[in-house]
């Protein structure tokens, strides 16, 4: 009896890449022995409805898009079924999480990773009550990774960033912060931070760290403290975006699996680049191989 596959996909993500492969993807996973109900997002949340609706008819969730997609469908998921196997065809701008799984850039190869069947636990965060697959972050930068060119970073590195980032050095917030990271206590001023589980962010390798384990039970947290004149802020960016693990007191890291930030006023956060919401007391919390995918 032919297994049932829920295939959600984001028609416009990545300049609508996944159009013209879309036959051969259903052909494929046809051949692979599932009945395929196909679902194309209309707007943002329809991804998570839908799963929510229809997952429990499905053996398997499969979604193509981008990140912000990825984290509507492994929300869904997490509240119906967690233990469901999830898949996963990039077609995004960025695909940050794709790229630290491994996952082919070609999305007949990262189709046919998924009937291969190669499953890989790895971690998830929670977010206060909600989910993200692999970056929390807040304050200053947030924007700049995904708002800066891609083939201006291929071509420019970290000086796209700072080109980028020059104009806003005189108008960076001031957070005032108690973080609580596996008991440590750090209190200090910051103007930007991210609880990564992810070998890339903003499309960028090493930002996170070298030694990422994507299914240890720890998150890579990074907190960047105000630069005072522009040559701060180019000393932050060598540091963050630099091969060699460069160190600074303007930038602070550790590895945790629960974090407790506390501000002293509301701060804007992005989950896996999509707005989070806007907090004083946020709790963070990894929750070791709970997300089932194939790569």
């Amino acid at each position: 009896m032919p297994k049932k596959m829920l295939f959600v996909y984001n028609p416009k993500s990545g300049k609508g890449a996944i159009r013209s492969r879309l036959t051969d993807i259903l052909e494929l996973f046809t051949a692979g022995g599932y009945d395929v109900l196909v679902h194309p997002t209309a707007s943002k949340g329809d991804a998570s409805e839908t799963v929510r609706r229809l997952a429990g008819e499905a053996d398997l969730v499969v979604c193509s898009g981008g990140d912000g997609t990825m984290d509507e469908v492994v929300t869904a998921v997490m509240a119906t079924d967690p233990m469901k196997r999830i898949g996963y065809i990039p077609s995004g701008s960025t695909n940050d999480f794709a790229n630290s799984l491994g996952l082919p850039k070609n999305l007949l190869k990262a189709a046919q990773t998924i009937l291969d069947g190669n499953l890989y636990s790895c971690d998830l965060g929670t977010f206060n009550r909600k989910y993200f697959v692999y970056v929390a972050a807040f304050g200053a930068f947030t924007h700049i990774a995904y708002d800066t060119d891609q083939n201006l970073k291929n071509t420019i590195g970290h000086f796209a960033y700072l080109t980028q980032a020059g104009t806003e050095v005189f108008k960076l917030p001031n957070y005032h912060l108690v973080v609580h990271a596996d008991g440590k206590r750090i209190e200090g001023n910051y103007t930007y931070g991210m609880i990564t589980n992810s070998r890339f962010v903003g499309g960028l390798r090493n930002i996170t760290g070298k030694s990422v384990e994507m299914n240890d039970g720890l998150f890579e947290v990074t907190l960047v403290h105000p630069p005072a004149n522009p040559l701060e802020l180019t000393e932050i960016f060598t540091v963050l975006l630099s091969k060699d693990m460069l160190q600074s007191p303007l930038v602070e890291k550790y590895k945790a699996n629960r974090i407790l930030v506390r501000a002293e006023e509301r701060i804007n956060w992005t989950l896996d680049g999509e707005f989070g919401g806007s907090y004083m007391r946020t709790e963070i919390r990894n929750l070791q191989k709970a997300l089932h995918i194939f790569a």
